[in-house]
Formats: structure tokens, sequence, C-alpha cells
């Protein structure tokens, strides 16, 4: 399925450094700089600029080479930090101004977990809101007060600064990047190449401390969330989702909650707001019967969780999304 590139510069340069944080590298690599012929002649490019001199020491006892060095940050449409050596290690001031300049020029800058700090020491985020990992939120925020730090969600797209949470967030940044330069179908084809989810709903908290599941609720619940997933268009209730998995309304909450990490009413709402984003990247129906097929009843109560929780409206969404 060949593809016409909506954006002026695919190349895309990966920063590397001694010390490399070895997973959100192959993260980058794997998102923007695998070969992938079904896409056609427009796809990425790919290039690692190396901060410090070569081989430099990766996580796990490997070494990487780069293609060059900070240079090829000023060819870049997009550059990738992937990760950083440490909340507290000082970044070098030729990394800032080449990130200033490259961001002068056009250029995305793209983070995944603690790269943030990286990007955080060249100014472009004061004003601007960001994350990073839950374990280094606090830490973001009191070096970098002038910076709104998002402490629940899994990525920040701020146009030409983008910055996600843990270092799996990073493919969800790296889906929603594929999904703004070519739409849904491609990111949707790389996602399936990657065996993931094309978007995550949630936040951070879902993965904080939570207790995994036993095997037992889990094959109880299930079914029953299957056939939620099913009946979205229908009126759902506490009291016969609940007579549905056979438990009473209190044992429902609370394993329903220890399963999924949420409310019944929270999950429904991703799970409806999944489906209507879904519908509109289609393109074929109208915003009054996605309301409808989702469970909202009413354009309104889309646009208005369209509002509260994606920062724009169906139409807006379609506008940019539809394949």
């Amino acid at each position: 399925m060949p593809i016409e590139t909506s954006i002026a510069n695919p190349l895309v340069v990966t920063l590397a450094y001694d010390g490399l944080c070895t997973f959100e590298f192959g993260v980058a690599v794997e998102l923007f700089g695998l070969s992938r012929p079904e896409m056609g002649p427009n796809w990425y490019r790919f290039a690692v600029a190396g901060l410090d001199e070569g081989p430099m020491r990766a996580t796990g006892g490997v070494r990487v080479v780069a293609d060059g060095g900070l240079d090829l940050l000023a060819e870049a449409g997009t550059i990738v930090i992937p990760g950083w050596k440490g909340v507290d290690v000082p970044v070098p001031e030729v990394l800032s101004t080449a990130l200033r300049a490259a961001h002068g020029r056009g250029a995305r800058i793209m983070t995944i977990c603690s790269g943030v700090f990286a990007l955080a020491a060249t100014g472009l985020l004061d004003g601007r809101r960001a994350t990073t990992h839950w374990r280094y939120i606090d830490r973001l925020k009191a070096a970098y007060p002038a910076i709104e730090v998002a402490p629940d969600v899994l990525y920040v797209d701020e146009g030409q600064l983008l910055t996600s949470a843990g270092s799996a967030a990073g493919i969800d940044l790296g889906l929603h990047l594929v999904r703004r330069d070519f739409g849904t179908e491609f990111a949707n084809a790389v996602a399936r190449r990657l065996v993931v989810p094309p978007h995550r709903e949630g936040g951070q908290a879902q993965f904080i401390e939570r207790p995994v599941p036993t095997v037992r609720e889990g094959q109880r619940l299930g079914p029953l969330l299957d056939r939620m997933r099913r009946s979205l268009d229908q009126d759902l209730n506490i009291a016969g989702m609940a007579q549905d998995a056979g438990m009473s309304q209190r044992t429902f909450l609370r394993r329903f909650k220890s399963t999924t990490g949420t409310t019944p009413g929270e999950w429904l709402l991703n799970e409806r707001l999944s489906h209507a984003r879904a519908l509109l990247e289609g393109g074929q129906r109208s915003i009054e019967d996605i309301a409808a097929a989702c469970g909202f009843g009413s354009t309104a109560t889309l646009r208005h969780h369209f509002r509260q929780r994606l920062a724009t409206s169906p139409a807006a969404y379609r506008a940019r999304f539809a394949g």
C-alpha cells in the first residue's frame, strides 16, 4: 500500500550517547528505522547521531556506532531522544544548542521516558505541557517549574515537541506520530507488525503498583468485558453487569477495579471513545450515528467527552485522522 508522505522532511534522527537506554533506542529503531517496503518509497528515513565518541556503551553490554555526530540533527525532520543518562546528569550545552537550532528550523523533537530532561534543558518546553515516567514527575516539576507537567498521560503532543511517559509509552507516541504523518491505516499497519494496540486509552495511573488480578477473576470477567464491548450502544448499568458476572454489586465493583484498574463507568467511557475514534477515522458515518452507535446518546454528549479527554471535537478529529 504505497503512500504519499505528508511531511516535508521524512528523515528521523535518533540521538545516541554513552550510557544509552537500550530499550528506548530499540523503540525508535522499530518504529522509524526498519525497512517497510509495503509502505512504499515515501516512508521514513533513519539515522543515528552520536553525542559522544563511539562506540558508545548501551545498557546490557551493547555498543553502538553512530552514523554521524550532532551535525546530523541539522538535517532531521524529526529528532528522537531515547531516554537520558540520568535525571540528575547535566545536559551538555552543545546538545542543547543543536536541539534549539533544529527546532528553530522546524524539526520535531520527540522524547521517550527520561529523554524529556534533555529536551527540558533547552528551555523549549517552558510554558508548554510535557510528561515523563511517573517516577520522575516530581523531579521534572522541581527542576523545570516553567513546564506544565502532565502526570497521568501516556504522551503529550505539543506540535513540534512531543514527550512520552515510561519506555513503552514511546511506542504509543511513535504510533501517534505515524498517524499524524500518514493516517490511521498506516499507523494500524505498524501496530499490527509490533503486535500492540494502535491506541491505548488511559494514563500512567493504570500501571502504578496495582496487584495482578487472579486468573480466576480474569476468567470470570473476561467474557463479560467482551460482551460489554459488543454492546456499547446499549444502556449498561452496574446492576445488570453484576448479575451478568454472577456477583453481588459490591463484589463486582471490587473485582472489576482489581482486574482493570478502573471503575465500570470509566472503563465503558474509554471503550466508547475508542470505538468512536475508530468510526470517525473510517470517515463514512455521520457524527449523529456514531454517537448513537457508541452509547453516548447525543452528539452533545459525544462532543463533551471528546473535549474533556482529547481536547478536540469529533469533527476536528475526523478532519485530522480520517483515512
